[in-house]
């Protein structure tokens, strides 16, 4: 399958899972506004990749591929805030906040986080012959997400705001905001289809290194792309003196870190040959990207 294939699948499935049990109509308004905004969809597509590498089942994977991207979308919401990046365009559109004011804005991403464990458990109880493979992704994405991931770099990140960060510094916020939940969904997809030991392993550090790769690309694309390329507002970094890898390093230099970051990430998966093609691909994709 490929790129898009996996995409539109989880486009589709999105929908039907947000039409479900939604008690409250301006709520439910609010959580579909911005998954429907669409985007690249990479940490699901990823997460489905990841699965058919190691001859997972689609059907079974679908739903922790859709619930990844609901944590993600969740994660982007409550960052357009104005407590905390305080943007006003995200993937084309007027940020959730702008649309429906903060408290919607918090409700809808809380929705969509407590929706998306919903989402794992309820499918985790459709396969209980394989109960412990869907404990196990569960488990990585709650820690890619959380007090140990995501939430750790979002942390990090405010507490850096209006004073200078050493590279130590700005590695953590990045390896953590953004790159936990890239390695996360890639983990739990390989999880799911009964990998472990060495094949999780190479798997990892191709995670690792896509998502240093992809911070340091968006870190550029901050800088030279435009708002109709990006679908958010362009320069933003620099206005607010935020510390990123073209601010810390240089564009050039910088370009030069995401290049030697993907093929870590492409050398990582040589091993597994042919099956790890889709994803050694993707990754070169991703460093030639414009949006």
């Amino acid at each position: 399958m490929t790129t898009e294939d996996y995409r539109e699948l989880v486009n589709a499935r999105l929908e039907e899972l947000l039409s479900q049990d939604i008690a409250y109509p301006a709520l439910k308004e609010a959580m579909h506004y911005s998954i429907a905004a669409g985007g690249k969809r990479l940490r699901p597509v990823m997460n489905l990749m990841a699965n058919a590498m190691f001859g997972g089942s689609l059907e079974e994977c679908l739903d922790v591929a859709c619930a990844i991207e609901m944590i993600h979308t969740y994660s982007l919401i409550h960052d357009d805030l104005p407590a905390m990046d305080n943007d006003e365009l995200r993937r084309g559109r007027p940020t959730s906040h702008v649309m429906f004011g903060e408290a919607f804005a918090v409700l809808a991403g809380d929705g969509l986080q407590g929706a998306a464990y919903a989402v794992m458990i309820d499918n985790a109880l459709r396969y209980v012959d394989n109960a412990e493979r869907h404990l196990r992704a569960m488990r990585t994405v709650a820690r890619g997400a959380g007090v140990q991931g995501m939430l750790a770099g979002q942390s990090a990140d405010i507490e850096s705001d209006g004073r200078e960060l050493t590279e130590h510094e700005l590695r953590f916020i990045h390896t953590h905001k953004t790159g936990d939940m890239i390695t996360a969904s890639l983990v739990s997809g390989a999880e799911l289809a009964g990998a472990k030991g060495t094949d999780i392993d190479m798997v990892r550090a191709f995670g690792e290194h896509i998502g240093v790769a992809f911070q340091i690309v968006d870190d550029i694309l901050d800088v030279e792309g435009s708002s109709e390329e990006l679908g958010k507002t362009p320069g933003k970094d620099e206005r607010d003196q935020k510390y990123t890898f073209p601010r810390l390093f240089g564009v050039e230099a910088s370009r030069r870190m995401a290049e030697e970051n993907t093929q870590q990430a492409v050398d990582a998966l040589r091993p597994l040959g042919e099956a790890g093609g889709p994803l050694r691909e993707l990754a070169l994709r991703m460093l030639r990207r414009n949006t």
